[in-house]
């Protein structure tokens, strides 16, 4: 017994050495050095056979004993001593399959020309090799791949992931489905754009970046008197509304705002990405007084224009510094933008 608990006390210390060197985070390594602590004290007790330690009844009965709900310390524990050759299978599992040559290649190429740090490999072959297995299963050969068989198995992949992973996890099948169009032309078009998770609207707590009080005098500070107040106006709303960056602001076309629907298209958003988002209703008055009496007459059709003639479209800097000198006027920080 006491040979067993040496043993897995030198596995606990070589895997927290591990994470150290991995990149995890304090908060982490210190939370799997508790709950690995109280597993080997529990080793240390009640196993006497290096054999019997990673099994699902040894983990049940920890459990029970310590009172833990959580037992992700000790399956990565299990995983990190079945790459080392330790034990045959890791925890709770049989070993995971090999991945087909263009799954492992992908894998190769993301650690030699991305340097993908090993946690986020570890995530993508988690994705890869459920993907994968789907394909196996329904006998969908790559190249026949369409987004309704991409949307069936994310349906049931990340059925119970929570968003946030979901989130991940669809990232890594973007980045893979890019791999194949562009660098492998294994695909006939591409597919990674087509994958979008759902639209989030009315959040309890919105991105903002002053506080609630301050948002108030940057709103009271809005004038609706000259074409120039009228498109900071409007420039403010969407920036705070939906959280859209200058850029994205002055992307907008007059096609892109749909008044009826109370939505706005984005055509590229964030990661090239494009986007429908909800107008809220001050955000659609603000537009509409800026396209009644301060958006002057123009071929361009593109939301916002400068305001001497030639009227072209406006550049994202022009956009960023009224909101800025709105901010000034309203004695905030500028800089907070």
């Amino acid at each position: 017994m006491g040979e067993t608990a040496l043993a897995l006390g030198k596995a606990i210390e070589q895997h927290l050495e591990w994470m150290a060197s991995s990149g995890y985070v304090q908060r982490t390594q210190k939370y799997y050095a508790s709950c690995l602590s109280q597993f080997l004290s529990f080793v240390r007790s009640s196993i006497h056979c290096w054999d019997d330690i990673f099994t699902l009844e040894t983990l049940d009965w920890f459990q029970k004993e310590k009172g833990i709900k959580r037992i992700g310390p000790v399956s990565s524990l299990s995983r990190y001593l079945y790459k080392q050759g330790k034990i045959p299978v890791p925890l709770g599992g049989q070993a995971p399959a090999a991945l087909p040559s263009l799954f492992a290649d992908y894998l190769l190429y993301r650690r030699k020309y991305h340097q993908s740090h090993v946690r986020a490999l570890q995530g993508i072959q988690r994705v890869l090799g459920a993907f994968a297995h789907y394909l196996a299963q329904n006998d969908i050969k790559i190249t026949s791949l369409g987004i309704e068989q991409i949307d069936a198995f994310l349906a049931d992949f990340l059925k119970n992931i929570a968003e946030g992973t979901r989130r991940l996890y669809r990232g890594h099948l973007r980045g893979f489905l890019n791999y194949l169009f562009h660098e492998r032309g294994v695909l006939s078009k591409d597919l990674a754009v087509l994958i979008t998770g759902p639209p989030l609207f009315e959040q309890s707590k919105p991105p903002k970046f002053l506080r609630a009080d301050e948002i108030e005098k940057l709103f009271a500070a809005l004038k609706y008197w000259t074409a120039g107040q009228l498109r900071t106006a409007a420039a403010v709303h969407l920036a705070y509304m939906l959280g859209l960056r200058p850029c994205e602001i002055c992307s907008l076309t007059l096609d892109d705002i749909n008044f009826g629907r109370a939505q706005v298209y984005l055509h590229h958003g964030k990661n090239n990405r494009p986007d429908q988002l909800p107008l809220p209703e001050p955000a659609i008055k603000a537009i509409a007084a800026y396209l009644v009496g301060g958006r002057a007459q123009s071929p361009h059709r593109k939301l916002f224009l400068t305001l001497q003639p030639p009227y072209r479209p406006a550049h994202p800097g022009t956009i960023a510094g009224c909101i800025q000198r709105c901010m000034q006027s309203a004695g905030l920080n500028a800089s907070a933008y």
